[in-house]
């Protein structure tokens, strides 16, 4: 699904995976969106229309997939332990294909412009980087932990990985770690505030959020909302809000500070409650030239706006 960052209001629906979606990203512009599903394939979106542009089979689950930084390239890997690169431009090609990944691969991301990947997998600690070109691992970052999460900031300093119990940030180009933290429960997801570097967000199986300080470590605020443990937390890219998302079958979008409108009720932070007040102009403007809901859906919406 697509949706409002700062409300949460549905946009549109991606239709047609016949299996679990166990990834999705959209890319810089947010004018494509891709999938990664267990029915054997990753997808290429409009995420204006929310047509399919291309659909990539594979010979097993697809775990994880990236836009690289430029937009021209789609990245996959999932339980054959291939990684693969797909040329948007050149849909039709065979990918290019990094096949020596020692285990079934969990996450995948790009670093430094598009010339670096990294992948993360199911059954096994450490976060492997290869050269784009020589399809060879340079680097592996040593985790005990099979790395479930891992972050590359929006600056590009920072590799931002969850591995059990632990959070840690390292320095993506010179590779060493830069800070570890323990956290209270197994963690598996974490995210860097994106504009200053200095906070960030962790959840796992304790089902809370956490907000601590990137340069103590010491938790600064504790949500708590979900009824289920949390696989995924994500800041937004001005740093503003972050979003987690549940095995109880929710997103929630909370304020990093905070907010002075008043009507709906967000946790903030800081640990104060802050409101935020949508209107159902303000919703329909937002979702003003996106296709991809039929009408019913869209009547639905309205009233449901109104």
């Amino acid at each position: 699904m697509l949706r409002n960052g700062e409300t949460g209001d549905w946009i549109g629906t991606f239709e047609g995976h016949k299996g679990a979606v166990w990834s999705c990203c959209l890319d810089t512009n947010a004018l494509r969106a891709a999938s990664a599903s267990a029915d054997f394939s990753a997808k290429v979106w409009d995420a204006l229309t929310g047509d399919v542009l291309h659909s990539f089979e594979h010979k097993h689950i697809v775990r994880a997939c990236s836009f690289s930084e430029d937009t021209h390239l789609l990245l996959t890997g999932g339980m054959e332990k291939i990684l693969r690169i797909f040329d948007l431009n050149r849909p039709d090609a065979p990918p290019r294909e990094v096949d020596r990944s020692p285990g079934s691969v969990r996450t995948v991301a790009w670093l430094h412009s598009d010339q670096t990947i990294l992948s993360t997998c199911t059954d096994m600690g450490g976060v492997r980087l290869w050269d784009v070109r020589s399809g060879e691992i340079v680097q592996t970052l040593e985790t005990k932990s099979p790395v479930t999460s891992a972050e590359v900031s929006q600056d590009g300093r920072y590799i931002t990985t969850a591995d059990g119990s632990t959070v840690k940030f390292w320095d993506a180009n010179h590779f060493g770690l830069v800070k570890s933290y323990n956290m209270p429960c197994t963690i598996e997801s974490a995210s860097l505030e994106p504009k200053y570097g200095n906070k960030f967000v962790a959840g796992g199986e304790d089902m809370w959020v956490r907000f601590f300080d990137f340069h103590t470590g010491n938790e600064i605020a504790c949500n708590k909302g979900h009824h289920g443990p949390v696989h995924c937390v994500r800041f937004s890219p001005g740093g503003e809000s972050y979003a987690s998302g549940s095995e109880d079958g929710t997103i929630r979008i909370w304020q990093t500070g905070p907010v002075t409108n008043d009507d709906t009720e967000t946790l903030t932070a800081n640990g104060t409650i802050g409101k935020v007040k949508v209107t159902a102009d303000e919703v329909s403007r937002k979702i003003e030239g996106f296709h991809i809901a039929d009408e019913g859906k869209m009547k639905e919406k309205e009233e449901a706006a109104n």
